[in-house]
């Protein structure tokens, strides 16, 4: 479980009671959508007929455009995550990422989903030995991705949530 017990009202968009600016949330979902695109390489070397992690990615990017709705990202994210279960390791971590960025439509918080699957993606993949500096190199990458306008927002959540998501983020 990558989201709190509690929901933080910078995450939830200020239509629905909470501070998040519409701007901003497309920002996070661009992120995400980044962040899981960095390694989606690692699921189609091993899953090159199946497209629904990559699908995923291009319908929250759409989202953002205003091409679809939330609930075809939402829908999208599932069947990426549908796509991972069946997996193990580097392939499925991608796949997650990929679901993830997809559902920030749905719930803005799912960012740091992206970010964190990406990032065990990315460790799963690395040599023997080498897989905490693969995190470590995967967190360094996201963050310089960052837009400034949502940087400090992104950076405290990662401290706040840095304990539910594996300790990813200390980087």
């Amino acid at each position: 479980m990558i989201l709190p017990k509690k929901r933080d009202p910078r995450f939830i968009t200020i239509r629905r009671g909470g501070t998040l600016k519409d701007s901003d949330h497309h920002l996070l979902a661009l992120w995400a959508a980044d962040c899981a695109e960095h390694v989606l390489h690692l699921f189609e070397e091993t899953q090159p007929n199946d497209a629904r992690p990559r699908r995923a990615i291009e319908i929250i990017r759409a989202w953002t455009r205003g091409e679809v709705t939330m609930s075809q990202s939402r829908a999208a994210g599932g069947y990426a995550m549908a796509a991972a279960r069946e997996l193990r390791g580097a392939a499925r971590n991608a796949a997650y990422a990929a679901g993830q960025a997809a559902v920030v439509a749905h719930v803005a918080a799912h960012e740091l989903g992206a970010a964190a699957y990406a990032i065990q993606a990315a460790r799963a993949a690395a040599r023997d030995g080498q897989s905490e500096e693969a995190g470590r190199l995967e967190c360094e990458w996201q963050r310089a991705q960052l837009p400034r306008e949502i940087r400090a927002l992104v950076l405290d959540d990662q401290k706040l949530r840095n304990e539910i998501c594996w300790f990813v983020f200390d980087c």
